[in-house]
């Protein structure tokens, strides 16, 4: 049944594609962006503000300062290097933002309610698992049970994307006709993707695997890592 959602879009090629993937299923009535101070906030929130201006919906950039502040986390301004290699090393965990699902999720069930909307839409993976604890399907499935239960309208937490491959989701923003050169995933926020932090790695393996021409320039075009054997979550 068709609901009028809320997608949270970082400009990234899940998000952008969830937002596409929702424009078809559902009455897509509001957008939200974070700017937390990441290194890369600032390449890729243009790209969500671009794809919500072509499909006609109303986008919001939400600046989120403490975060940037007082959290610590190497993908934001205020933290270390980004470390190069594959998506899923351990290495990752070190740009993990303390709880920045829960934050932003929070903040976009509110918004959510306040513009009598009946969803929230967020393109987490099954990729994300591996480093990211609020990625995880047993973290969203009690956090979409506290939106529920703590909103009126019982906004509920769709997560179209959570079994699915990041292969499986370019092969689904090609399909939806997404052009994903303006699109943004390197962490390090540099003129173009640098191709070798894990994000760039997640990204060049993506378009591999799901067969489709990668449109994306990036500064270096080393082979792939190999992924790493699986670790308990």
């Amino acid at each position: 049944m068709k609901k009028k959602v809320v997608v949270l879009v970082s400009g990234g090629m899940d998000s952008v594609s969830a937002l596409y993937h929702a424009q078809l299923e559902h009455d897509v009535i509001g957008a939200l962006s974070f700017d937390y101070g990441s290194k890369h906030n600032h390449k890729e929130i243009p790209f969500a503000a671009f794809h919500c201006e072509h499909l006609g919906v109303p986008h919001r950039a939400i600046h989120l300062d403490f975060v940037a502040e007082s959290f610590k986390s190497a993908l934001l301004k205020s933290g270390g290097s980004i470390p190069d290699g594959h998506y899923e090393e351990q290495t990752m965990k070190q740009t993990v933002v303390p709880f920045r699902n829960g934050i932003m999720l929070s903040i976009a069930g509110g918004y959510a309610e306040s513009i009598e909307a009946q969803g929230l839409v967020i393109a987490a993976h099954s990729g994300d698992h591996a480093i990211y604890p609020d990625c995880r399907e047993a973290f969203m499935k009690v956090m979409a049970d506290a939106i529920r239960l703590g909103t009126y309208a019982q906004i509920e937490l769709l997560r179209p994307f959570i079994r699915m491959t990041k292969a499986e989701i370019a092969r689904r923003g090609h399909e939806l006709g997404l052009d994903f050169s303006k699109t943004w995933s390197c962490y390090k926020g540099g003129a173009v993707h640098c191709g070798s932090c894990g994000t760039c790695v997640e990204r060049r393996e993506a378009f591999l695997l799901a067969g489709i021409s990668d449109p994306t320039p990036y500064a270096d075009l080393s082979p792939l890592p190999p992924k790493p054997s699986p670790v308990p979550v």
